[in-house]
């Protein structure tokens, strides 16, 4: 499969609710940890979806879509609120990509347009956290993300059981 990518950053509609919390609750099932405990109930990642859209509505994210027709294949949510002593920095959380599309350039290309939209909001370095087990720790590195370290038994995996975390940065813009 090779997808038609188109990205663009998402609204609050009942289907972009619907079928970001889709991808969550696959994304869940399939072991990623982005956050929530296997099961995860759709109702619970629609709740989760409303108050991430209703955050970027006030201007303090931005969730990008990626698309294959009418059918969302992946997101990832550039965080821009933070203390007010960090202005310069944005946080790269819940990148997600269905399983389907996975390997075809779908986190790439989502990971590119977070930092480019990174640098219009005038951040110049970006965070981020990935499972140290089965996590995105290949692709940032691909991308020029700096491994900064790792904090052993960070979180429940969504099966159950610990995984660390690995910590990233990159500078961004001039």
């Amino acid at each position: 499969m090779n997808p038609e990518l188109e990205i663009r950053p998402l609204h609050a509609t009942p289907e972009t609710r619907a079928q970001l919390a889709a991808l969550l609750v696959e994304t869940v099932a399939g072991g990623g940890s982005v956050g929530f405990m296997h099961p995860l109930m759709p109702e619970a990642a629609a709740t989760f979806w409303d108050g991430a859209l209703d955050s970027a509505s006030r201007g303090e994210r931005i969730i990008l879509g990626g698309w294959d027709g009418p059918h969302l294949i992946g997101t990832v949510t550039l965080i821009l609120n933070t203390p007010p002593n960090q202005p310069h920095r944005a946080e790269i959380a819940k990148m997600m990509t269905r399983p389907q599309w996975r390997g075809q350039g779908v986190a790439s290309a989502l990971l590119r347009e977070a930092e480019a939209l990174a640098v219009q909001n005038g951040r110049t370095i970006l965070v981020l956290d990935t499972a140290s087990d089965e996590g995105a720790a290949g692709l940032y590195e691909r991308a020029g993300y700096t491994f900064a370290g790792e904090l052993p038994d960070y979180a429940l995996k969504p099966h159950g059981g610990l995984t660390g975390t690995r910590l990233y940065w990159k500078r961004i813009g001039g």
